[in-house]
Protein backbone atom coordinates (compact mmCIF):
# COMPACT_ATOMS: atom_id res chain seq x y z
CA UNK A 1 0.00 0.00 0.00
CA UNK A 2 1.46 3.82 -0.96
CA UNK A 3 2.09 5.91 1.53
CA UNK A 4 1.71 9.11 0.05
CA UNK A 5 -0.20 10.88 -2.31
CA UNK A 6 1.60 12.96 -4.78
CA UNK A 7 -0.63 15.22 -7.54
CA UNK A 8 1.57 17.39 -10.10
CA UNK A 9 -0.26 20.69 -12.42
CA UNK A 10 1.12 23.12 -14.65
CA UNK A 11 0.18 26.04 -14.22
CA UNK A 12 0.33 29.39 -16.86
CA UNK A 13 2.39 31.39 -14.15
CA UNK A 14 6.05 32.46 -13.36
CA UNK A 15 7.50 30.47 -10.89
CA UNK A 16 7.88 33.85 -8.66
CA UNK A 17 4.15 34.13 -9.09
CA UNK A 18 3.00 30.55 -7.79
CA UNK A 19 6.14 30.74 -4.96
CA UNK A 20 4.66 34.13 -3.56
CA UNK A 21 0.92 32.09 -3.20
CA UNK A 22 2.62 29.50 -1.42
CA UNK A 23 4.63 31.48 1.41
CA UNK A 24 2.80 34.80 2.13
CA UNK A 25 0.25 33.63 4.65
CA UNK A 26 -2.28 36.00 3.39
CA UNK A 27 -2.17 34.59 -0.33
CA UNK A 28 -1.67 30.80 0.79
CA UNK A 29 -5.22 31.85 3.07
CA UNK A 30 -7.33 33.07 -0.05
CA UNK A 31 -6.56 29.56 -2.00
CA UNK A 32 -6.14 27.18 1.06
CA UNK A 33 -9.37 28.66 2.38
CA UNK A 34 -7.52 29.11 5.55
CA UNK A 35 -6.87 32.02 7.86
CA UNK A 36 -3.02 31.48 9.31
CA UNK A 37 -2.21 33.62 12.34
CA UNK A 38 1.38 34.28 10.85
CA UNK A 39 4.07 33.11 8.47
CA UNK A 40 5.47 29.93 7.88
CA UNK A 41 9.17 29.71 9.43
CA UNK A 42 11.39 26.97 9.76
CA UNK A 43 11.00 25.04 12.93
CA UNK A 44 8.02 27.48 14.42
CA UNK A 45 4.42 26.14 14.31
CA UNK A 46 1.97 28.44 11.81
CA UNK A 47 -1.73 27.99 13.70
CA UNK A 48 -5.26 29.58 12.08
CA UNK A 49 -7.94 28.38 11.16
CA UNK A 50 -9.63 27.00 8.24
CA UNK A 51 -12.69 29.34 5.93
CA UNK A 52 -13.57 26.36 4.08
CA UNK A 53 -17.55 26.56 4.01
CA UNK A 54 -18.65 23.97 6.63
CA UNK A 55 -15.24 23.17 8.08
CA UNK A 56 -14.78 26.96 9.76
CA UNK A 57 -14.70 24.99 12.86
CA UNK A 58 -11.48 23.34 12.73
CA UNK A 59 -7.81 24.68 13.46
CA UNK A 60 -4.94 24.68 11.55
CA UNK A 61 -1.75 23.54 12.85
CA UNK A 62 1.68 23.04 10.92
CA UNK A 63 5.29 22.71 11.76
CA UNK A 64 7.07 24.38 8.71
CA UNK A 65 10.09 22.17 7.79
CA UNK A 66 11.83 23.63 5.07
CA UNK A 67 11.62 26.87 2.90
CA UNK A 68 14.02 26.79 -0.12
CA UNK A 69 13.32 29.88 -1.90
CA UNK A 70 11.44 29.17 -5.83
CA UNK A 71 11.84 25.43 -5.42
CA UNK A 72 10.62 24.06 -2.06
CA UNK A 73 8.05 24.48 1.11
CA UNK A 74 7.59 22.14 3.07
CA UNK A 75 5.48 21.06 6.49
CA UNK A 76 4.09 18.28 9.05
CA UNK A 77 0.89 18.27 9.89
CA UNK A 78 -1.77 16.01 11.76
CA UNK A 79 -3.32 13.30 10.01
CA UNK A 80 -6.54 13.85 10.79
CA UNK A 81 -8.42 13.71 7.69
CA UNK A 82 -10.98 16.47 8.77
CA UNK A 83 -12.15 13.95 11.57
CA UNK A 84 -13.35 16.34 14.40
CA UNK A 85 -12.78 13.49 17.52
CA UNK A 86 -9.32 13.57 15.87
CA UNK A 87 -8.36 16.52 15.97
CA UNK A 88 -9.56 17.64 19.42
CA UNK A 89 -7.44 14.68 21.07
CA UNK A 90 -4.36 15.60 19.50
CA UNK A 91 -3.61 13.38 16.62
CA UNK A 92 0.23 12.32 17.48
CA UNK A 93 0.87 11.32 13.84
CA UNK A 94 1.73 13.89 11.56
CA UNK A 95 2.25 13.55 7.48
CA UNK A 96 4.80 15.77 5.56
CA UNK A 97 3.30 17.81 2.93
CA UNK A 98 5.85 19.30 0.49
CA UNK A 99 5.26 22.01 -2.66
CA UNK A 100 8.04 21.67 -5.28
CA UNK A 101 8.20 24.38 -8.25
CA UNK A 102 9.62 24.26 -11.25
CA UNK A 103 10.10 26.13 -14.00
CA UNK A 104 8.29 25.09 -17.50
CA UNK A 105 7.97 25.85 -21.33
CA UNK A 106 4.78 28.71 -20.57
CA UNK A 107 4.93 28.71 -16.58
CA UNK A 108 5.64 26.43 -13.59
CA UNK A 109 4.92 22.68 -12.37
CA UNK A 110 4.05 22.06 -8.98
CA UNK A 111 4.38 19.16 -7.11
CA UNK A 112 2.42 18.59 -3.88
CA UNK A 113 3.12 15.43 -2.19
CA UNK A 114 1.96 14.15 1.22
CA UNK A 115 3.91 11.35 2.89
CA UNK A 116 4.22 9.54 6.22
CA UNK A 117 0.86 7.57 6.35
CA UNK A 118 2.61 4.56 6.77
CA UNK A 119 2.61 5.92 10.79
CA UNK A 120 -1.10 6.46 11.10
CA UNK A 121 -2.71 3.32 12.28
CA UNK A 122 -5.80 1.75 10.23
CA UNK A 123 -8.70 2.42 10.18
CA UNK A 124 -8.00 6.28 10.15
CA UNK A 125 -4.70 5.73 7.28
CA UNK A 126 -7.01 4.82 5.07
CA UNK A 127 -9.94 7.71 5.64
CA UNK A 128 -7.07 10.40 6.18
CA UNK A 129 -5.82 9.32 3.03
CA UNK A 130 -9.35 9.02 1.08
CA UNK A 131 -9.92 12.17 2.29
CA UNK A 132 -6.33 14.44 1.35
CA UNK A 133 -6.77 12.28 -1.73
CA UNK A 134 -9.50 14.49 -2.64
CA UNK A 135 -8.48 17.17 -0.53
CA UNK A 136 -5.29 17.78 -2.65
CA UNK A 137 -7.14 17.29 -5.92
CA UNK A 138 -8.62 20.54 -5.19
CA UNK A 139 -6.17 22.29 -3.80
CA UNK A 140 -4.11 22.10 -6.92
CA UNK A 141 -7.31 23.91 -8.84
CA UNK A 142 -7.71 26.02 -6.61
CA UNK A 143 -3.94 27.71 -6.45
CA UNK A 144 -3.78 27.23 -9.90
CA UNK A 145 -6.95 29.28 -10.18
CA UNK A 146 -5.53 31.89 -7.54
CA UNK A 147 -2.38 32.51 -9.64
CA UNK A 148 -3.42 32.19 -13.23
CA UNK A 149 -7.07 33.76 -12.75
Amino acid sequence: MLDFITKVIDIAAPVEKLWDALIDPQKFGAWFRVALDGPFIVGEITTGRMTYPGYEQYGWESRTVAIEPMTRLAFEWPATGGDEAAMRSGVPEWTLVEFRLEPIAGGARLTVTESGFDHVPEPRRSQVMRSNEGGWAEQVQNIKRYVAG
